[in-house]
């Protein structure tokens, strides 16, 4: 048999499968929104559920911000998560990124970078060492589900720009060793490593970096997941072919349901897909959906931007409060046109359309800026549970929405580094 021929069946095969799972998914309609609620809730407690990325570790810093209580969701200082509302909103298990903003590319640069990381790495363990009892810290998904087993609270580390390694690639060990588990290659701005879906200040998109093929390859060595969310579309496909292990997107939207350039176009989506990746749905309404043109917001957003630049960093108690304050006043003056949590799942049927289930996750930013909808914070996940359920998916596609796809690119990772060492 000729390859063309081989390729043409695998094709059909994968089609095949593809259409008959979306034919065999039919809407509960005959069951009320209460039975709905009832049985997401027992299929959370059967499964491990994971959200592979957000920004809360940023909040650990402050000081005065205790994750061990309960923070009212309406106000906007108390965050997104707090672990009282991970087990109210039947969430086990996160990756609390630690993240850096792009700075200048210079040893100073570098050394900073490096701190900011290692200060939030920090302050991760910390809240898991005071809160022991609660929560525990996972380096593979065998200890996340013994934690899970023992009824307790699960956090991963990531870092979030590849900025904090510098040029020197043995930190990628480094950061390994001291519980990191993923790298996202990039952020806003473009890095040593590769260019950024939101920076064409070169109006090149010039991919990645031979220094980013190094990395990529120590991150397989290593065993450290390989995240794409940020990364231009030539990045994304520089680093997939490069890459001997599968790649992710923590936290990343559908191009075709929504067309922002941190959104996975169809073809990215497919490839990723092919090569065993996964997508992680992304929380962020503006990745969601696209909102409604609102000149008066925008206006008022874009001085405020002028006015602060990136103050997610800024450690000033006091400076940080009133920030937070204009910010809010802001959303009462210009109410933002928010995303929902049906638009939410809308990108995930997309993705289950076109590649299916094996492939789509989610990654809701919070703290970072995301939030939907009828899904504002951690307390309110167990409706994402709710709308898939409302859609006709089984459990065992929820149990892999929730985490599963994610764990097998995590195991196959650590079985590719396995086999490099």
């Amino acid at each position: 048999m000729g390859k063309n021929s081989l390729r043409l069946i695998l094709t059909v095969g994968i089609l095949g499968s593809v259409l008959l799972q979306a034919s065999c998914r039919k809407p509960a309609t005959e069951v009320s929104e209460e039975g709905l609620r009832q049985r997401a809730w027992v299929i959370h407690q059967k499964i491990l559920t994971l959200d592979t990325h957000c920004d809360t570790a940023m909040r650990l810093l402050r000081g005065n911000w205790n994750p061990a209580e309960r923070h009212d969701p309406s106000l906007p200082e108390s965050g997104k998560i707090d672990l009282p509302r991970m087990k109210e909103g039947g969430l086990d298990a996160v990756f609390f990124a630690a993240f850096v903003s792009q700075g200048p590319r210079t040893e100073d640069g570098y050394r900073q970078a490096r701190k900011r990381a290692e200060e939030l790495i920090q302050a991760v363990k910390k809240m898991i060492l005071d809160n022991n009892s609660t929560i525990g810290l996972a380096v593979n998904p065998e200890e996340a589900y013994r934690l899970k087993r023992e009824g307790k609270l699960v956090a991963f580390l990531g870092i979030e720009n590849g900025y904090a390694i510098g040029q020197d690639l043995s930190l990628i060990q480094y950061f390994y060793d001291s519980g990191v588990r993923y790298i996202t290659l990039c952020h806003s701005s473009d890095n040593d490593i590769c260019d950024s879906s939101t920076d064409r200040q070169d109006p090149e998109d010039n991919g990645l970096s031979e220094f980013g093929r190094k990395v990529v390859e120590e991150c397989n060595r290593v065993g450290m997941l390989i995240d794409i969310s940020h990364a231009s579309d030539r990045s994304f496909y520089e680093v997939l072919a490069a890459s001997q292990a599968p790649i992710f997107a923590s936290h990343s939207c559908a191009r075709a349901v929504c067309d922002n350039p941190r959104n996975l176009s169809d073809e990215m989506i497919k490839a990723l897909a092919a090569k065993g990746g996964v997508i992680q749905i992304c929380f962020l309404s503006s990745y969601v959906k696209t909102p409604k043109p609102n000149s008066a917001r925008e206006k008022a957003l874009a001085e405020f931007r002028a006015k602060y630049g990136n103050w997610r960093n800024i450690q000033d108690e006091e400076v940080r409060r009133k920030i937070m304050e204009e910010m809010q006043e802001i959303n009462r003056k210009f109410p933002p046109d928010l995303a929902t949590v049906k638009d939410l799942v809308d990108h995930i049927d997309h993705v289950v359309k076109l590649v299916g289930v094996d492939y789509v996750g989610i990654g809701t930013d919070f703290d970072g800026g995301g939030g939907v909808l009828g899904c504002n914070d951690v307390s309110e996940m167990v409706n994402v549970t709710v709308e898939l359920l409302r859609r006709g998916y089984s459990e065992k596609d929820i149990e892999k929405i929730w985490g599963k796809n994610f764990f097998r690119v995590f195991n196959e990772a650590q079985a590719v580094a396995r086999k490099l060492r």
